[in-house]
């Protein structure tokens, strides 16, 4: 959960929703908010997926480096 919340791509991307609060309440209610909102759930979207894969990642070149110092040790 750590990796979550202290990832700069997730922190400003959650960080921009206060903008887009903002929008709401003081700017008009037309088609431009829902396309602000979807734009900004995209992107928080994105920066989670991201944190995800770099994690799966470091997961998958720690597997490959237990698996070549096995097979050196055989």
């Amino acid at each position: 959960m750590r990796k979550y919340l202290f990832n700069a791509g997730v922190l400003s991307s959650i960080t921009s929703g206060m903008a887009v609060v903002k929008a709401t309440r003081s700017g008009p209610r037309d088609w431009r908010l829902a396309l602000l909102w979807a734009s900004w759930g995209i992107g928080v979207a994105l920066a989670l997926g991201a944190v995800k894969q770099r994690e799966e990642g470091i997961r998958q070149d720690e597997l490959e480096r237990e698996l070549r110092k096995a097979a050196k040790g055989k």
